[in-house]
């Protein structure tokens, strides 16, 4: 029997390399640190990225294809992560392409995985090719990655509406639930005008704050050594990421350690008690 409350949840956007892949480890840790039972799926085909970020590449024997294709079961491919026993992750295959992906295929493992886990963070391929589109159309809730600078944003509008239109909830007539993660942000680049404000990004976006992660080492280290920024040593982006998980939750958090949070976010704050769950 599915769980009752059980969700899927696409970390999406529109262009590449804007931290989707650190996002949706550094989530699932994050849930999995408050104790809900999480499974993050690698739906980039072909790249295989999530596992490296976990720390657990050399322990992936099956895949998602795998599973799909019927080589092997699902519980033989999930891997569980040894610093949480809450936390699993369905590594993706480097050997097949992304047509490897069916609906039926991906609906039927969803709906076994929804029958044991409370959380399911798909990390998608950026923009709208078949490994994206099957990340995005099962899903309950998205966040939306995206840095703060023209091309990103421009793109990120662009699988906001996708969202809109192709995924399931969207066929039953009822709207996904989207929330904007915005990442690599440098207040003093936004005031020397090489980047967009917080304003400016919510402003053609139009969709709630979920959070802001800093322009930090802390990410790129924490993806080095192999371990979720959740997991890692007290950053400005670990508490960050802490935050957004809160507000995932249906939580009000109003204070946080990054400097200038409340004056970059100026009225933006009132939007979090419209992100709750």
């Amino acid at each position: 029997m599915v769980k009752p409350n059980s969700k899927v949840i696409v970390v999406t956007s529109g262009k590449g390399g804007v931290g989707k892949t650190t996002t949706s480890a550094a989530l699932g840790a994050e849930l999995a640190n408050r104790g809900y039972k999480t499974v993050v799926v690698d739906f980039d085909i072909g790249l295989r990225n999530l596992d490296l970020i976990m720390g657990c590449e050399r322990r992936v024997i099956f895949d998602f294809v795998n599973v799909i294709q019927k080589d092997a079961n699902l519980a033989q491919a999930l891997i569980r992560d040894k610093r949480s026993e809450n936390l699993y992750i369905l590594p993706a295959s480097q050997t097949r392409d992304k047509d490897a992906l069916t609906r039926e295929g991906v609906e039927e493992i969803l709906t076994e995985l929804r029958k044991e886990f409370d959380f399911i963070v798909c990390d998608s391929p950026a923009g709208i090719e078949r490994g994206a589109l099957m990340a995005l159309y099962f899903a309950d809730e998205a966040v939306v990655v995206t840095n703060p600078e023209v091309s990103s944003v421009r793109d990120s509008d662009r699988i906001i509406g996708v969202l809109n239109s192709r995924t399931r909830h969207a066929e039953q007539g009822h709207e996904i639930k989207k929330h904007l993660l915005l990442t690599r942000y440098s207040p003093s680049r936004v005031q020397r005008g090489e980047m967009l404000s917080v304003e400016d990004v919510q402003e053609i976006l139009a969709i709630p704050l979920l959070g802001i992660i800093p322009e930090s080492p802390a990410v790129l280290n924490a993806s080095n050594q192999g371990v979720p920024v959740t997991f890692g040593a007290v950053s400005d982006a670990k508490r960050a990421y802490q935050d957004a998980v809160a507000r995932l939750l249906g939580e009000v958090v109003e204070d946080t350690s990054q400097k200038g949070w409340k004056s970059m976010l100026l009225g933006g704050l009132r939007l979090f008690s419209r992100s709750a769950v």
